[in-house]
């Protein structure tokens, strides 16, 4: 881990590489657990370097060659009560809420086990890529308790009621096939799922920011209102892209066989 200026210890680093920006939780000593400092200090990043110009894209990812994220801190849990549970939920869903309110697309490199709190970390990203040693999976029934980071919610949108039931009741995992095929995941890939997020999240910076930031909200748009009203989100959003300067110079550039020229406006 590297030091903070007032000299306390970094768990989550932000590294910006021109248009794309990767976010790693740096606890692998605990399998990157998710504790306070990780949901505040990961939630601050989100919320300040997120939204910095020129920034088209981030990938979460988490340090060393085991996990994604293990899930949250147990050890520190296991003497909450109720009022303490609820807080370190509260935490947990404001910051999905936060990637999720982001103005720029995540996507989750999963290499190593993405499992409770990690899982529902990922499924807060938009993409989610899994690497051949990923393992998915809500145990917490395995502890007596249910997830409460967003996983009883996100897990549904994503893959159905009877796969989500499946995975929350019985706490199994799944590997990186079976979670495209539940559509949990959105790629497995052979090598590094790091590196492929990466090439991933270049190929969306070269693409047009405000188309991209409309495509996220129509598809969120999805998630939670009936197909009307979601056609109806879908086609004020893509008129709206018709007074932007990204359009004219996208439609020019494809006419005109040449490659576009982005600027976000």
């Amino acid at each position: 881990m590297s030091q903070s200026k007032d000299g306390s210890q970094t768990v989550v680093q932000w590294e910006d590489r021109g248009a794309i920006a990767i976010a790693t939780i740096d606890r692998p000593k605990a399998l990157n657990a998710l504790n306070l400092d990780v949901l505040r200090g990961l939630k601050d990043l989100v919320e300040t370097k997120a939204h910095r110009e020129g920034l088209r894209a981030v990938v979460l990812t988490g340090a060393g060659d085991k996990a994604f994220v293990a899930g949250a801190d147990i050890v520190a849990m296991q003497e909450y009560g109720p009022a303490e549970a609820e807080a370190f939920s509260l935490e947990a869903q404001a910051l999905g809420e936060a990637i999720e309110r982001a103005p720029v697309p995540f996507i989750a490199a999963v290499d190593g086990f993405a499992l409770g709190g990690g899982c529902e970390l990922a499924m807060a990203c938009d993409m989610i890529f899994a690497g051949p040693k990923a393992k998915f999976g809500q145990p917490e029934v395995n502890l007596g308790v249910i997830p409460g980071f967003g996983g009883t919610q996100r897990l549904v949108r994503r893959v159905g009621h009877a796969i989500a039931m499946d995975l929350c009741l019985t706490g199994r995992m799944i590997g990186a096939e079976e979670a495209v095929r539940s559509g949990l995941a959105s790629r497995a890939v052979d090598g590094s799922a790091l590196d492929a997020a990466i090439e991933a999240a270049e190929q969306i910076a070269a693409k047009g920011p405000v188309a991209i930031r409309m495509a996220r909200r129509a598809i969120h748009e999805a998630a939670d209102s009936d197909l009307r009203s979601g056609l109806a989100a879908e086609r004020s959003l893509f008129a709206l892209c018709f007074a932007t300067a990204d359009q004219k110079e996208g439609m020019a550039a494809f006419v005109g066989r040449r490659p576009a020229q982005f600027t976000g406006r």
